[in-house]
């Protein structure tokens, strides 16, 4: 499994544990969220960086509160055609404000990495060995978009409100570039 971090593959220092995994002595670890709620005292305690796994039905908010432990989430796509990891990673992005690292597991596919990184995933574990590869050419397939999303990226509605007018259409004495 690859795991891609601005458009390289990158080593992984996270610990993925199993519910039923001995919790190591050091280093950061990626545990369930049925584990965190059960183990969330211990973990924090720690003193190392803990990251959670989601499923996509989960509810993002129901964690809101304990977001400001997590340096990561992992969000699961467990079938090409199911979404619903996209709704969850806006959120955590747009209305949370989620900083840390939120990354995409399962089923994550070449084609839809661009999507991914405008809804605010930014690392992906990946199955294809040439995956640097397949984020570059995903990455400058398309560079204009219709729908804001919080990654930044102008949509075209506004940059034609800041394209220069054509000569024949600018009021006299305006300056191009000018509102």
């Amino acid at each position: 499994m690859s795991l891609l971090k601005n458009g390289e593959e990158v080593g992984d220092p996270w610990i993925d544990l199993a519910d039923d995994a001995a919790l190591p002595a050091s280093g950061p670890v990626i545990v369930s969220l049925a584990r965190w709620k059960a183990e969330r005292d211990a973990l924090i305690a720690r003193g190392e960086s803990v990251g959670v796994r989601l499923a996509n039905t989960v509810n993002v908010a129901d964690l809101a509160a304990d977001l400001v432990h997590f340096a990561l989430v992992a969000l699961a796509f467990p079938k090409f055609n199911d979404g619903r990891a996209f709704s969850q990673a806006r959120l955590l992005r747009e209305r949370y404000r989620f900083a840390g690292e939120i990354r995409a597991t399962g089923a994550v596919l070449r084609d839809q990495l661009l999507f991914m990184q405008r809804c605010g995933f930014d690392a992906f574990a990946i199955a294809d060995p040439g995956a640097a590869d397949a984020w570059t050419k995903a990455m400058r397939e398309i560079g204009v978009f219709y729908q804001p999303t919080g990654d930044g990226r102008a949509t075209v509605r506004a940059l034609r409100h800041i394209a220069p007018q054509p000569a024949a259409r600018r009021p006299a004495g305006a300056i191009q570039g000018g509102v």
